[in-house]
């Protein structure tokens, strides 16, 4: 028997589907629910590496975490990450497959992966008493409904109804519902049961005479209020944040341990990527973190990270006109400290041989690590364990750059040469006791009375974030409601929206048994029966569970067969991975 779900859907994008998601896990975890998270598509360049090594959304991994269990790839089938506005490198069940322009990928090969993903959410549901989806972008993006596998598509192949957030600190959120609703097509309506409003401000009961005319309206009731919350934006798909703190710039930076902060500046550089590998520096009681774009920001800067990104001669160039390349290895020469990861760590070697990534051929590195980086059209993916200044660590690796080291001092599997570091290894801040020992030898290169406390403990702090999500849910959110919803799907007769969207024969996730032809009955003109009271009982969990599925499913070469077929090989872009395919 397959278990229950539920699509979280947006009214746009970043409007708290990924948290949204993550605390329905916790909430129901920690009521005893086996859940599992789930997204058929996701596009961002914040990523992770799975313990059987696929690369899958950051974002995912974070809601396997809310949920306890272990993230796979079949929670993030396809992942997209983005390397110019125009076009991605497509990961499919978590190994690369090629680059892809945009028009290309929705040009009927996204379509063609709706069997992958299908496949994907039945596995999780044949061993989870439910399965949490999170949408991409909006359901309503009409232009891209007849290719769509992350969002009406995926609930009507699933037939999972869909609860669609919208950000109220954004300012229009009824219209945005209404609007939503109004612009599906009448089988795609069916399965929206309603609303669940994100970041609100103030007293509740002002709220609801508008909550009241927008079931009159659309006849779907709002399924909760969450309030504003700081410090909440965990492990976002992308964007300039720090996600521990809560994009620190909103937060009240702890007070230092010893006598001094530490001032921490990133370099903003293009197509930054796992930009969360600073978390664990932000979540230190004294540790000022900011982005930076501009030479004169890391004067007054203790330690300067240049972050990992998927442009790494891009991000060079950008370093250069801006100055910023010049100040490092001014930094460099002083005995400042500076921080490479990933591409930031290619950045500070001493030559860059691309002919995968850029295909800019062989380009000069700042020079400032004895290091020769030379990009391979295979990726490395890798959870590795080591140790570093006599602490162990663990990390993870995702890059195309294989780095010869010529010297220096081994951290990482990269190197040090006085008070510049550099490695591969993302997530390696986040050992607690290494990330101290780390900070003291920055504040002493510094000259800063600056001294790390002795109990931070970063995956306790996440796990505390983790639950003041799933808090939220069970505070502000109809649970009881919810739960029906996940268990039973969308209430029958849900009222149609005009004028909706045409029906247009081979929208992805249509099924032949699918008879909703016509629009259903107007929607009721009272807000009658709308209830908002919170209720005091989750109901009883399913209790019956499939067969285990511990491993995801490979990227078998039937799985890239059938990419194949659905035209990834065929784009007309020269730097596709043909063997792969």
């Amino acid at each position: 028997m397959s278990g229950g779900g539920l699509l979280v859907a947006g009214t746009t994008s970043d409007a708290g589907k990924s948290v949204v998601t993550a605390g329905i896990c916790r909430w129901l975890v920690r009521r005893g629910v086996k859940v599992a998270p789930f997204k058929a598509q996701n596009m961002s360049l914040n990523s992770f590496v799975t313990r059987e090594g696929a690369e899958i959304g950051r974002a995912q991994a974070m809601q396997a975490q809310a949920a306890r269990v272990e993230p796979t790839a079949l929670m993030n089938p396809v992942l997209l990450k983005p390397g110019s506005d125009r076009s991605s490198q497509v990961v499919l069940m978590g190994k690369p497959v090629g680059e892809m322009s945009a028009r290309g990928y929705h040009g009927g090969r996204q379509e063609a992966l709706l069997g992958t993903v299908t496949d994907c959410l039945e596995q999780l549901r044949s061993t989870y008493d439910a399965v949490i989806c999170e949408g991409a972008g909006s359901p309503a993006e009409i232009n891209l409904r007849r290719t769509d596998i992350v969002n009406m598509g995926i609930a009507r192949a699933a037939r999972f109804p869909v609860l669609v957030v919208g950000d109220i600190d954004r300012g229009g959120v009824f219209a945005s519902f209404f609007g939503t609703t109004a612009l599906l097509s009448a089988e795609d309506q069916s399965l929206v049961a309603g609303y669940l409003v994100n970041k609100f401000r103030g007293d509740v009961s002002l709220l609801e005479p508008g909550l009241d005319m927008l079931y009159g309206l659309t006849g779907r009731p709002t399924y909760g209020v969450l309030p504003y919350a700081h410090g909440l934006g965990i492990d976002e798909e992308d964007g300039l944040r720090v996600s521990l703190r809560g994009a620190v710039r909103e937060s009240v930076v702890a007070p230092p341990h010893g006598e001094d902060v530490l001032r921490v500046a990133v370099c903003a550089v293009p197509l930054m990527s796992n930009f969360t590998d600073v978390d664990a520096l932000a979540a230190e009681p004294g540790v000022v973190v900011r982005f930076v774009d501009r030479a004169e920001e890391l004067a007054d800067a203790d330690l300067v990270v240049v972050p990992g990104t998927r442009g790494t001669v891009k991000a060079l160039a950008w370093l250069r006109e801006r100055g910023l390349a010049e100040a490092l290895v001014r930094r460099a020469a002083e005995g400042r400290p500076v921080l490479g990861i990933c591409g930031g760590f290619q950045v500070l070697g001493e030559r860059i041989e691309d002919e995968v990534e850029s295909r800019a051929g062989v380009v000069d590195g700042l020079g400032l690590l004895p290091v020769r980086v030379r990009f391979d059209r295979a990726k490395t993916l890798a959870r590795p364990v080591g140790s570093a200044l006599g602490e162990v660590v663990e990390g993870y690796e995702i890059h195309h750059g294989v780095a010869d080291v010529r010297g220096g001092e081994p951290f990482l599997d990269g190197c040090r040469v006085g008070s510049v570091w550099g490695t591969h290894w993302h997530g390696s801040l986040e050992s607690d006791a290494f990330r101290r020992r780390f900070l003291e030898e920055v504040a002493r290169a510094a000259g800063r009375r600056f001294v790390p406390a002795p109990d931070t403990c970063f995956g306790v702090l996440r796990e505390e974030q983790l639950d003041r999500l799933g808090d939220l849910v069970e505070e502000h959110a109809d649970t009881d409601a919810l739960w029906r919803l996940i268990e039973g799907g969308a209430p029958p007769g849900l009222p149609f929206v005009p004028p909706g969207a045409p029906s247009v024969p081979g929208d992805v996730g249509a099924g032949a048994s699918e008879s909703r032809g016509a629009a259903p009955d107007p929607a009721p003109q009272s807000p009658e029966g709308l209830e908002m009271g919170r209720p005091e009982a989750l109901g009883e969990a399913r209790k019956s569970h499939g067969p285990d599925v511990s491993q995801p499913a490979e990227a078998t070469p039937q799985v890239l067969e059938n990419a194949g077929s659905a035209g990834l090989g065929q784009e007309a872009e020269q730097h596709v991975d043909e063997e792969a395919l």
